[in-house]
């Protein structure tokens, strides 16, 4: 396996941070967000520092502008490097080794921080507070309108942006990598699973077993998740998710035995030739011209349609 190639800058040398900011990508340009963080940089006073991982991108001309931009920033910045791609817990642990900070801050490369304090935020509440984990939460304020998204704003509008208020009541179920701060000690007593693959869940199954053992606690800093998908890539993530749902289903089940999810995948497999039916719901879901609610009805019936072979 070939070396990362790492990009530091020069301020990165003498800073002592107190939060890292980790954000992992493939195939895709951080280049706003890196720009949204660093216009506050005067307001930290380098209690921040910023690294980024390329997981096996494989582009070139993307390394060489982002290690320019590394290079420029006011924020002590390293650029990480990989030439294949190790997966989202194995590259969120090597973003955490790498990192100088008391608390880690998960940030996902297509969020957008919905204010101009949002690092400021997250630094005065570990000089204040300094909680084994936070979660700031999502929002759609700046996400794209494009009809081809209207089903994914509708389900995360629904599920995913919800106050610090209401996720607080189950904190483990609203924690998401997207946006989430974790204290150094915690994450060294709980790291991500790396036998977790392809995509969902493994953030959840993380905060399940952080939650055992520490405080996980809901804020009011949030970013914009941009990244909305299409039904057909929705589809496509819930079928790559059934064999770690599995998994959580078998380490947790007291907790993911009252989630939603759970009880309408334990009422789906009872249904004969559930498989047969499989497809003819994620067709529904994919219907243009259906109302958006029925549609996104459909696309969580395919879901726990798929999960009902997990339970």
């Amino acid at each position: 396996m070939s070396r990362p190639v790492i990009t530091d800058n020069a301020r990165r040398r003498s800073a002592k941070p107190a939060v890292s900011v980790l954000i992992p990508f493939l195939r895709d340009d951080p280049s706003e967000l890196l720009q949204l963080l660093d216009e506050e940089a005067g307001s930290v006073d380098r209690a921040v520092e910023v690294i980024v991982m390329d997981d096996g991108t494989n582009d070139p001309d993307l390394t060489a502008r982002l290690q320019a931009r590394i290079r420029a920033m006011a924020l002590p910045s390293r650029l990480i490097t990989l030439k294949s791609n190790e997966g989202r817990s194995k590259g969120r642990n090597r973003l955490a080794d790498a990192a100088r900070g008391g608390s880690l801050l998960f940030l996902d490369s297509d969020m957008r921080p919905d204010h101009r304090r949002f690092l400021w935020t997250w630094a005065d509440l570990v000089a204040r507070e300094d909680p084994a984990v936070a979660f700031g939460g999502f929002s759609l304020l700046q996400a794209p309108t494009d009809a081809r998204f209207q089903v994914h704003r509708s389900m995360a509008a629904r599920s995913d942006c919800v106050p610090y208020q209401e996720r607080a009541r189950t904190p483990e179920k609203y924690v998401f990598t997207s946006n989430l701060l974790v204290r150094r000690d915690v994450f060294e007593a709980e790291t991500f699973d790396a036998e977790f693959s392809g995509w969902g869940w493994e953030d959840v199954e993380w905060a399940m077993r952080v939650s055992r053992r520490f405080t996980v606690v809901h804020v009011d800093n949030p970013a914009t998740h941009m990244g909305l998908d299409t039904v057909e890539a929705l589809a496509g993530k819930y079928e790559q998710s059934a064999g770690n749902f599995a998994r959580v289903v078998a380490r947790h089940p007291d907790i993911v035995g009252t989630y939603p999810s759970y009880k309408a995948a334990r009422l789906l497999k009872k249904v004969p030739a559930i498989g047969a039916i499989r497809p003819w719901i994620k067709r529904a879901a994919t219907t243009t011209w259906m109302p958006t609610k029925a549609r996104a009805f459909s696309l969580r019936l395919y879901r726990a349609a798929l999960y009902a072979g997990a339970v």
